[in-house]
């Protein structure tokens, strides 16, 4: 199910978001490459001193490779449900005007719980349905407020199964985004953290890779021969690799 809304989502005309929640990060040093002058390596401090933790709440598109961010210390229901619930308004005010279609609305939500063995009971006034967002299955993500929200508005949640993370391409843009953050800094602080995967992001999204499901096992063959490029996290791939800091700071 997750995989056909990566694959025919678009051809729908629908709209295919992720979401979930990067994290904690820690506020110690972090292994990885540097941007030291050849000769003056990173030095880290002696002192095991942990200075706090950030997570970083993430959505993603992945057909045109943009993210959004928001840096917390925590990330209870009282702190994702709003911030879910504001991005949400601000990517559908994006979106074109859907069409009236009073009779085929409810065919195209009930499309998406096909061979479900538990099924979300749909209210009997649908909207039309205009985002697919995938989500991961967790207690909070499916609380009635929260779900009969996305409903009002045309939001179809698609929950990932236990087990089953790596369906979320939004795995994916955390990794990348968080090595390019953190590794081999040292944030002192969260607010240092959050600051750095905000830089990072709106970078990123100042020239996006658009990602496209690459799958596994069968998928492999047909993903060499298309010369696709692989990003950890989950089944996410890319046509063009993403640029590494390799022999960056070297030489003068």
């Amino acid at each position: 199910m997750i995989e056909d809304a990566y694959t025919s989502g678009a051809s729908l005309g629908l709209a295919v978001w992720c979401e979930d929640e990067a994290g904690p990060f820690q506020a110690i040093p972090h292994p990885g490459s540097s941007w030291c002058p050849e000769t003056r390596p990173a030095r880290q401090p002696h002192e095991y001193v942990r200075g706090g933790t950030a997570k970083v709440l993430t959505l993603f598109r992945p057909a045109d490779g943009r993210v959004r961010i928001e840096g917390t210390r925590t990330c209870p229901n009282a702190v994702l449900h709003p911030w879910l619930k504001r991005e949400l308004d601000a990517i559908l005010a994006e979106l074109p005007a859907p069409a009236p279609t009073a009779d085929a609305s409810r065919a195209a939500w009930v499309r998406w719980q096909t061979g479900l063995s538990v099924r979300i009971t749909l209210p009997e006034q649908l909207p039309p349905l205009r985002v697919l967002l995938v989500l991961d299955n967790l207690v909070g993500h499916k609380t009635p407020a929260l779900v009969l929200w996305l409903f009002a508005r045309g939001v179809m949640p698609l929950f990932t199964p236990l087990g089953g993370s790596w369906l979320n391409m939004a795995e994916s843009i955390q990794r990348v985004l968080k090595r390019r953050a953190l590794d081999g800094q040292h944030p002192t602080d969260p607010d240092e953290i959050t600051t750095r995967f905000g830089a990072v992001a709106k970078h990123w999204n100042a020239a996006p890779t658009p990602f496209v499901w690459g799958g596994k096992r069968a998928a492999r063959r047909k993903r060499q021969r298309e010369r696709r490029h692989a990003v950890g996290g989950s089944g996410a791939c890319t046509r063009q690799p993403i640029r590494r800091r390799y022999g960056y700071g070297r030489g003068k």
